[in-house]
């Protein structure tokens, strides 16, 4: 039993994932070409959220709308950040790679939705009840997993190194790791902690996919932030840990990984999305994404 502050989908950490989702959604239904989720707006549609999701938007928001202002902003986000990690999978597992976990799995669907090479085992590790809502709405779809997917009920403050090797997770095997969406939630120690087990149980060959903040105030303290916590009573900010800015490339290098960063902007150009490309400029000095490997 964790002694941690447990969450299901529309709680604490938990209605971010389902905010995640949302986005894949309005992604899905204006821009297909860059990422596709079939099962993003079933999530919504399952949940009794506290806070109004989107799933569809239109193609330009109105300028007087901070709902559908603050919609564009995430989906224009989420967008290029899913494309972002779909595509560091792809080369994971045409590198060789065969096992991969997924460390607060939220509502992802990766399991479901890419294409995967026999023999590839995907591990999906976060709390408890959001796995069980999150498997409860696929059964209801019908999905079907193109992996061996195992789910690792844990909380990520606990001994999840324990929790993944009970599931059958091997350390002697090269690792595809991801880390989307994060970092931003954990204190300090517990970012360094989460580095340092993922180094101890990463062969030679292993690689790790990463978002993370360079400002989290600055970006709290955004406009679109702080109006739209007004306008939905529901504040990211309480969630936060508002900690020096964190900077898991430079730990990565000193473990002796070799990092590769990006930012939203150079996606934006990578996928020629040009919608995006004004969002993505006054957003993207708030955060980065590393690739690593080791």
């Amino acid at each position: 039993m964790s002694e941690h502050e447990q969450w299901d989908i529309t709680s604490g950490v938990g209605i971010t994932a389902l905010a995640v989702a949302a986005a894949r959604a309005v992604t899905t239904d204006r821009d297909a070409g860059l990422v596709n989720d079939p099962f993003a707006e079933s999530f919504v549609q399952a949940a009794d959220s506290p806070v109004p999701m989107c799933t569809r938007l239109p193609d330009e928001p109105m300028p007087d709308s901070t709902y559908e202002q603050m919609w564009h902003a995430i989906s224009v986000h989420m967008g290029l950040r899913s494309r972002y990690f779909d595509d560091y999978f792809a080369e994971a597992v045409a590198s060789g790679v065969r096992q991969v976990v997924v460390l607060a799995a939220g509502l992802d669907t990766r399991a479901f939705r890419l294409d995967w090479p026999a023999g590839c085992t995907v591990f999906e590790v976060d709390q408890p009840r959001v796995l069980e809502f999150k498997d409860e709405v696929l059964r209801e779809q019908g999905a079907a997993a193109g992996c061996d997917r195992r789910i690792v009920p844990v909380d990520l403050r606990d001994d999840w190194r324990a929790a993944l090797l009970e599931q059958g997770f091997d350390s002697s095997r090269p690792t595809a790791w991801l880390a989307e969406g994060l970092l931003p939630y954990l204190p300090m120690d517990a970012e360094r902690r989460l580095l340092d087990v993922i180094h101890e149980l990463s062969v030679p060959g292993s690689r790790i996919s990463i978002e993370y903040l360079l400002d989290t105030k600055a970006l709290l303290d955004h406009p679109l932030v702080t109006e739209s916590a007004r306008e939905f009573g529901f504040d990211i900010r309480e969630l936060f840990h508002t900690k020096a800015p964190t900077d898991p490339a430079s730990r990565l290098t000193e473990l002796g990984w070799a990092v590769n960063t990006t930012d939203s902007g150079e996606l934006a150009e990578r996928y020629d999305r040009e919608h995006a490309t004004v969002l993505t400029k006054e957003f993207q000095d708030f955060g980065r994404y590393l690739t690593a490997e080791r």
